[in-house]
């Protein structure tokens, strides 16, 4: 395959429930939105450009002074708690679409959230979009604790497997077959799901594996402690 147009996205809204202005709290020195940022630089030459989409702005004045580019304001109707993704992404190329004039081959999404992420991973989950056979490069991280053989419901005040029958004294490293969760870190996706489609995975999904440690989302005031904490005492 030749080489993508590829658009990065990075969303970032001024509203969060989860932690309050999640997206430029400071970790370790710098606001979360920065680590994003510094991982596209960092793959800054396999990328077509890099964007902030937000509503606000002092979040759009931190993004500049770290390296990202703001090139438009997303419309207040694109900002709210119950706005899904795929819209504010469809916005986002086809703003840059007429401003530029290019049509983009794929979209890669970067929550800021997954501030673990790096340029290698941006550059390994595009080697394997350019592999083809596949619609999405969707991250995961391989699953224990959450394991579906752990999971259970009660049927009648009895406790029964979920879906999968737990032999007692199963260890965890025999748990079969083994599981997989999204880890929020990249949304590689053709432009075609997104703009046809409204759809950021497709059909067919290529997995990015990556390990626990840089899985971590930061979705509440815990994340954000535990992850300073990981930062700091150079985990």
């Amino acid at each position: 395959m030749d080489e993508l147009k590829i658009l990065a996205v990075i969303p970032a809204r001024g509203g969060s429930k989860g932690v309050s202005r999640k997206n430029i709290r400071e970790i370790h020195g710098k606001p979360l939105i920065a680590y994003s940022l510094q991982a596209a630089i960092d793959a800054e030459d396999v990328l077509y450009k890099t964007i902030v989409s937000t509503d606000d702005p002092e979040i759009a004045v931190i993004a500049k002074k770290w390296g990202g580019e703001v090139p438009f304001l997303r419309p207040e109707e694109l900002s709210r708690d119950q706005t899904p993704m795929v819209p504010v992404i469809k916005h986002a190329i086809s703003e840059m679409e007429q401003r530029d004039l290019v049509t983009f081959d794929c979209v890669l999404l970067l929550q800021p959230t997954a501030i673990f992420r790096t340029g290698v991973d941006i550059r390994n989950s595009i080697s394997l979009m350019k592999k083809g056979g596949c619609d999405s490069v969707i991250s995961v991280v391989q699953v224990f604790s959450t394991h579906p053989i752990l999971m259970k419901k009660i049927v009648d005040d009895e406790l029964v497997p979920y879906c999968i029958n737990e032999k007692e004294g199963t260890r965890r490293q025999d748990y079969q077959p083994p599981a997989y969760m999204r880890n929020g870190a990249i949304y590689l996706s053709k432009r075609v799901n997104i703009m046809d489609h409204d759809s950021l995975w497709g059909k067919t999904i290529r997995p990015y594996v990556m390990p626990e440690e840089r899985s971590i989302n930061i979705d509440s005031e815990f994340d954000l402690k535990m992850t300073e904490f990981i930062l700091s005492s150079g985990m």
